[in-house]
């Protein structure tokens, strides 16, 4: 038996995932256990969880695989720093001290942490390191069900690559092609997130729900002026409009003259149609440089089969254009395709690439993205009953009747099962479910349970089987990144009054039969719910639909804006004490908020930084 650890960490998204003869046996982020988003410290939380559930102890670990090279990343900060200079000297002399005394000697500063987990641990020679994007297009390509696949991934920067291609045949993964830093589409979108007032590797899934209100007036000067496309959709960025190689920001003056405005202060401006037109803008261009990668990679490789990872691939709605435009015959997408991915990428291109060991694809490797921590039904009733909490027990059948029942009648409902999903998406293990059909429900549930902007869209949770009678769309999509539209027969067409609204204004109108999860274009991002791989969530669903003829259900993350999606259930009751969810439903307990004590309400809203 062989067993692999991998990490990722110091970035931003730490992560630790293991895995056993080639088996994905668990994985989790470092922030669902620190209550801290987007933690980059080592992941001592997460190590040990990994080790706790497969009953080892570090020493019994045969490698241990970081999901990047710190030299090379510090090649290229040094190199940019000196082609650069004078400029940039600020930032050079800011983050040298970090890389002399720690990051560069990675391998004597993970000694020291892994020691923390087992003192008799003492074998550096079990210690590896990967590349950044292997590890991201092994964590894309060796847990899908496929046997050969073109892997592309995009994101910020790994070490010097911005974005990749890869083959995947079998075993063996071959990185082919790469842009470099500093060209890179995630930082791109990442600057015109910073322009938009919103947080930087945080905030871009915020841009892109914006993007649906506005018009891509800018679309056109941003590729005249910021990126050159080429018709394979390689690109070229202009540095002089950029910030990040040197400064302390995203963007440089340049780049705020050319668009007319200073960047968004989100403590003192509100967003207006501009920042609509903006975000609509590079949302558009981002979509035509991933559209223009996957069809030339396709006609250059004849390869049918398409993986995505890295940052980029969680733009859900770039993905769907893909996806539609039928360029592939099969496309899969890492759930955590960000960083956290990179640690279950290293310990997968350990075990094939660099053991050399065969895969056995199936469809359901990622075991639908549940890998982190699951509690008793006697854990979870100790829990509850050491924070006093009122609730009752039920059998399953009764327990989903109610909790259906609930969400017919309008309630928030906290929904708290199994094994909690590894990346950023909630799967129905860790969810806020709502009704779908109700026009209000999107409004209620982002002001007053998740404290969160007005405008952000919902998912929407299907059945499998009823994908394609509500939305225009035929494929698998578990794992929430895709985007469809709803089928016209499920729209609701707008008067003449309501299309002359703009911005944030059309909010407010009523698109289709199910309301809450339609966004302003007519879009959804969705999950489809399979039998296979959530029971529960699975029965829930049906149950909804057998009493409401609706086989959605509205799906978001069980927290609030700023907090990590929650991991105990002492965490979810937290929250469903700190915000106004109706009831919360935990393994078979159930608990209505009319019947808990006034006094452990919480102030939940200003408990956690704003992202």
């Amino acid at each position: 038996m062989t067993k692999i650890l991998g990490i990722s960490a110091f970035y931003h998204d730490s992560a630790a995932a293991l895995i056993i003869d080639g088996k994905i046996v668990a994985a989790a982020q470092e922030e669902r256990f620190t209550r801290k988003k987007h933690d980059s410290s080592y992941p001592f939380n997460a190590v040990n969880f990994v080790l706790k559930i497969s009953e080892s102890k570090l020493t019994e670990i045969d490698h241990i695989v970081f999901y990047e090279k710190p030299f090379l990343k510090f090649e290229r900060l040094l190199e940019t720093y000196v082609a650069l200079a004078p400029k940039g000297f600020k930032q050079f002399t800011k983050s040298m001290p970090t890389w002399l005394r720690e990051k560069l000697f990675q391998k004597n500063l993970l000694m020291k942490f892994l020691k923390e987990h087992d003192k008799n641990f003492k074998d550096e020679k079990k210690i590896f390191f990967s590349e950044h994007h292997l590890s991201h297009a092994a964590s894309a390509f060796f847990p899908s069900p496929f046997e050969e696949a073109i892997i592309l991934t995009a994101d910020g920067v790994g070490e010097w690559a911005t974005t990749t291609v890869a083959i995947g045949k079998g075993k063996e993964l071959e990185i082919k092609k790469e842009i470099h830093f500093p060209h890179s589409l995630g930082l791109l979108y990442s600057a015109f997130t910073y322009y938009t007032g919103f947080k930087v590797n945080s905030g871009e899934y915020k841009l892109m729900g914006l993007a649906p209100y506005g018009e891509p007036r800018y679309s056109d000067l941003i590729k005249q002026n910021l990126i050159d496309i080429k018709k394979d959709g390689s690109f070229r960025l202009a540095q002089e409009y950029f910030d990040y190689t040197t400064g302390l920001r995203m963007t440089s003056n340049k780049f705020h003259k050319l668009f007319g405005q200073e960047p968004r202060d989100s403590k003192k401006d509100k967003l207006n149609q501009f920042h609509m037109d903006i975000a609509s803008s590079i949302q558009s261009v981002t979509e035509e440089v991933m559209i223009n990668l996957a069809s030339s990679l396709r006609k250059e490789y004849n390869i049918k089969n398409l993986c995505l990872a890295g940052g980029v691939a969680l733009n859900c709605v770039a993905n769907g254009k893909i996806l539609e435009k039928k360029i592939y015959d099969n496309i899969w997408i890492q759930p955590a395709a960000g960083d956290a991915g990179g640690s279950l990428g290293a310990g997968l291109a350990l075990w094939h690439i660099e053991l050399k060991k065969n895969r056995v694809t199936s469809n359901n490797d990622m075991k639908g993205s549940y890998l982190g921590p699951s509690f008793s039904q006697k854990e979870i009733e100790n829990q509850l009953k050491n924070l006093n909490a009122n609730f009752e027990v039920l059998e399953e059948k009764e327990l989903i009747n109610k909790t259906a029942e609930s969400l017919k009648h309008g309630d928030a409902v906290g929904w708290f099962q199994g094994r909690m999903e590894f990346g950023p998406r909630a799967l129905g293990g860790r969810s806020i479910l709502g009704d779908p059909r109700s026009p209000t429900m999107q409004k209620n549930l982002n002001l007053k349970v998740k404290y969160r902007e007005s405008f952000r869209p919902f998912a929407p949770s299907v059945l499998r089987e009823d994908l394609n009678k509500w939305f225009k769309m035929n494929d698998d999509s578990p794992y929430m990144l895709f985007v469809a539209e709803v089928l016209d027969e499920k729209k609701i067409n707008m008067n003449d009054e309501e299309k002359k609204l703009f911005g944030i204004d059309k909010l407010n109108v009523k698109r289709s039969d199910i309301p809450a999860v339609t966004h302003v274009d007519y879009s959804a991002r969705i999950q489809t719910v399979h039998k296979e791989t959530n029971h529960k969530y699975y029965s829930l669903i049906k149950k909804f639909k057998e009493i409401t003829n609706c086989p959605v259900l509205i799906n978001t993350s069980f927290n609030v804006r700023g907090e990590p999606i929650v991991n105990t259930p002492e965490d979810a009751f937290n929250c469903f004490m700190g915000t106004e969810l109706d009831k919360l439903v935990i393994g078979n307990c159930f608990l209505d908020k009319k019947k808990q004590n006034k006094n452990l309400k919480k102030d939940y809203k200003n408990q956690f930084q704003l992202d």
